[in-house]
């Protein structure tokens, strides 16, 4: 996946670049819309405390300020391709020791929960069929890294068809819902119904 995720890196350094550590930094339309997209995420997480997360794709770490409201005592890592990303988020913060962030595309230890929000979304130039084995070998790596379960969102390809972009990519919902059936879970959610042109996914391995 190194040049996918190469591609993938310049495309978000260039985002922050151009629009700071903000939601359109990391190519969102707005705050409003990134809040309501962690509150399904996060939804994964079944206790309000004393536990460990992952966050595949952090960008500037807004997700971490957004769990910072909902939960208490939890320790977190945020990993990106972007090293800028990754420096953004380190330098907007105070030193925490519950709080890391890393440049790379896969956890070196496994946490209670993984997290990636927005990693899919973009293919650039890339062939559909490349970009379904980038997202298929990235579920692999969500799923090795969470010890309780994973969740993730993507566009949807029940968005209309004037709203549709050339180098953005629209999953079927259908499509991963059985993936994660199969491969990873026999408790599977699909979340369709939050009023954005997207799906949430969350894999439950403990019940």
């Amino acid at each position: 996946m190194a040049d996918i995720l190469a591609d993938v890196a310049g495309y978000y350094s260039d985002r922050l670049a151009e629009h700071g550590p903000t939601p359109r930094g990391v190519d969102w339309n707005g705050e409003a819309g990134q809040r309501l997209r962690f509150e399904q995420l996060v939804r994964i997480i079944d206790r309000p405390k004393d536990f460990s997360v992952i966050d595949l794709g952090c960008g500037y770490g807004a997700l971490l300020d957004y769990m910072r409201g909902c939960f208490k005592n939890f320790s977190y890592t945020g990993y990106d391709v972007s090293s800028e990303m990754v420096e953004a988020a380190r330098s907007s913060r105070e030193p925490d020791a519950n709080v890391r962030f890393v440049w790379g595309d896969k956890p070196s230890q496994p946490a209670d929960y993984c997290i990636a929000s927005g990693i899919f979304n973009v293919k650039l130039g890339w062939p559909q069929a490349e970009w379904r084995g980038y997202i298929g070998r990235t579920l692999d790596i969500l799923h090795q890294g969470s010890l309780r379960g994973f969740a993730f969102n993507c566009l949807t390809t029940y968005s209309d068809a004037d709203k549709l972009r050339d180098h953005l990519y629209y999953a079927s919902p259908c499509e991963l819902f059985d993936v994660c059936k199969r491969r990873y879970s026999r408790h599977v959610a699909l979340l369709h119904d939050y009023g954005l042109y997207e799906f949430t996914i969350l894999v439950r391995k403990a019940i």
